[in-house]
């Protein structure tokens, strides 16, 4: 495929693991699990112990206190993880921001205003509720919110596909930027699933492991629901140049696919289908990435399916890839996973260290790759790739490189 390269040149987030992306980066490598027990006294009926709860300080703290009434705190982690990918970037917004664009994806809306909303409704009978209900719990409030903080003033709005939320966001951005519709984006994702409710819904399912998150390992019971936030600036690159930006990294290709077959199994054609999408786009050769980044939820049915998924596109170059799981220490972020993954895919390339895979006790034999197992390896990586296979059988793939111009 010819068309220009579309750069990283700024990254911001906020998760279980720390308030940006340097305390990100140092707990995934050291190993150091965010997930912990949850402060659940005031929620007597829930079974859930265990979650991705950013630590304090609180990130509200960041923010001007007459702006927090109107956010969610889904909306308020997407903000923060802004302000530091645009402050890393130094991409200039004083020029009315009409070729700049923002995109972010969210799998769930507005959860502790939702929550808020009933509790006051139905247990507390009260008969009105917050004028700022509608503007906080809306899917495009992180987008819009970024939006008017920072004056962007290009295509602006949100992307929603589950788990694969933020890697479609990406894709959304690099193809309004080949096209040269937008010079530049504040891309990425945001989740704020810790609320009673929302951990109601998930407890009913029975994925939720009761300990922690261990993929690949023979005895993992389930995923750990976490939040969190994770935002890049993307650029055409002769944008980038032009204005003597850094750049981290390029992303190479992007690849997509729907199973159309289970609202919550996954299929192996469909995600084989993505990676293999996303190779091509990035006009790369399975011998030519070293690392992937898992969806690795630590479920029964996704892990082995996975693997299957990875042999089936790399054939024997299987055997030489890295491969880790990064929730096992950050959790599942729903719409923010692909974002946080991301960042952690972008550091891996820059600094030639593949992010271990923790909590492994015992390797499932039917996860038979090196899964990079409890330890950090280092490697230089040339190229990787990032997955998200979400329910609804969305799947979204994001090759990223080092970048040569």
């Amino acid at each position: 495929m010819n068309h220009e390269p579309v750069v990283v040149t700024g990254t911001g987030c906020v998760s279980a693991l720390g308030h940006s992306v340097e305390a990100f980066w140092s707990a995934l490598q050291d190993g150091i699990c965010g997930l912990r027990k949850l402060d659940t006294a005031a929620w007597p009926d829930l079974k859930v112990t265990i979650g991705g709860a950013i630590p304090p300080p609180d990130p509200r703290e960041q923010l001007d206190v007459r702006r927090l009434p109107m956010l969610d705190r889904f909306s308020l982690l997407a903000i923060v993880a802004a302000q530091q990918a645009i402050a890393q970037s130094g991409l200039p917004l004083g020029d009315g921001g009409f070729r700049t664009g923002c995109f972010i994806g969210v799998g769930t809306a507005g959860a502790e205003t939702i929550d808020e909303l009933y509790r006051r409704l139905y247990l507390e009978g009260a008969k009105r509720v917050s004028v700022f209900t509608v503007p906080r719990v809306m899917p495009s409030a992180p987008a819009s919110q970024i939006s008017m903080m920072f004056g962007i003033r290009g295509p602006v709005f949100t992307v929603s596909s589950a788990c694969a939320s933020s890697n479609h966001a990406v894709a959304t951005a690099v193809w309004l930027l080949r096209s040269g519709i937008i010079d530049a984006a504040v891309v990425g994702g945001t989740e704020a699933p810790l609320t009673f409710g929302t951990l109601k819904a998930w407890e009913a399912m029975r994925v939720l492991a009761p300990d922690t998150c261990r993929p690949f390992d023979r005895h993992r019971k389930g995923l750990v629901l976490a939040e969190g936030a994770g935002v890049f600036i993307l650029e055409r690159a002769e944008h980038a140049k032009a204005r003597g930006a850094s750049v981290l990294a390029q992303i190479a290709g992007v690849g997509m696919s729907a199973d159309a077959a289970d609202l919550v199994a996954p299929t192996l054609e469909g995600p084989a289908a993505a990676i293999r999408s996303c190779l091509t786009d990035a006009n790369l050769c399975t011998d030519a990435i070293d690392y992937i980044n898992a969806h690795g939820t630590g479920t029964a049915a996704n892990d082995i399916a996975e693997i299957k998924i990875i042999k089936s596109v790399f054939g024997n170059d299987a055997s030489h890839l890295s491969i880790s799981s990064t929730k096992s220490m950050h959790g599942h972020a729903l719409g923010a996973s692909g974002a946080l993954e991301l960042i952690a895919v972008i550091e891996a390339i820059r600094r030639g260290v593949v992010p271990p895979t923790m909590n492994i006790e015992e390797l499932d034999p039917e996860c038979d790759l090196d899964v990079t197992p409890n330890c950090a390896r280092e490697r230089p990586i040339r190229a990787a790739i990032s997955n998200a296979f979400a329910f609804g059988g969305t799947n979204a793939v994001i090759a990223v490189k080092r970048f040569d111009g």
